[in-house]
């Protein structure tokens, strides 16, 4: 999985395009998100640096270096900072924080580890944080038979549905959870009709 990524984002141009994903960008103006925030399996950066560039504090991980290359590339351009860490979930040092929201777009584990992934992602939020999720639906294999370049995982295990979100995140309240039909036009590898999986959470005070 790790040399695929680093292959991906080894190259010049940016595998899914520099702007913010669609999803992310309109939560984070809806709900004026403040403080710090994480982005799992980030990539190349394009939802951190939009987030930086609108004041928060922002923490992102990936496993591929290459990927950090390009995301403080982007930033360094945008003049904007990012904290970026490379390596294993549960070796990075940015699990000694607590954040304010949580960010996961098209971030897809294998099944062996997705669960115990969002309980941990679910503990390093604050009381009353939230969780915004954009993810393919375990229907969206129909749509890539019809167009491969929409993208996404091809193990069924890996997508999501709306039943595997509120197992993952039982102790939130669900502002926004459903299965939509979008267009996508993010680089070159997320083209065309998909079907996703949306997600707005706020973390119940326990």
């Amino acid at each position: 999985m790790e040399n695929l990524w680093d292959t991906r984002f080894g190259q010049k141009e940016y595998a899914y395009g520099t702007l913010p994903n669609a999803f992310f960008k309109s939560a984070v103006d809806t709900y004026n998100l403040k403080g710090k925030l994480l982005l799992p399996a980030e990539g190349e950066g394009r939802n951190a640096v939009y987030a930086a560039k609108k004041g928060l504090d922002v923490y992102a991980f990936d496993t591929s270096i290459e990927g950090k290359k390009k995301a403080i590339k982007l930033a360094k351009e945008t003049n904007v900072t990012i904290n970026y860490e490379v390596g294993d979930f549960y070796g990075l040092e940015l699990l000694k924080e607590k954040f304010d929201a949580v960010v996961l777009i098209f971030a897809h584990f294998t099944a062996d580890i997705v669960s115990d992934y969002h309980k941990r992602i679910a503990e390093l939020l604050k009381p009353n944080g939230m969780v915004i999720l954009e993810g393919f639906s375990k229907n969206h294999v129909e749509f890539q038979k019809i167009n491969p370049k929409a993208g996404g995982p091809k193990n069924l295990d890996m997508l999501f549905s709306k039943g595997t979100i509120t197992r993952d995140f039982p102790n939130f309240e669900i502002i926004k959870l459903e299965e939509e039909e979008v267009e996508l036009a993010e680089g070159i590898f997320h083209q065309g009709k998909a079907k996703v999986i949306r997600f707005i959470g706020r973390k119940i005070n326990s």
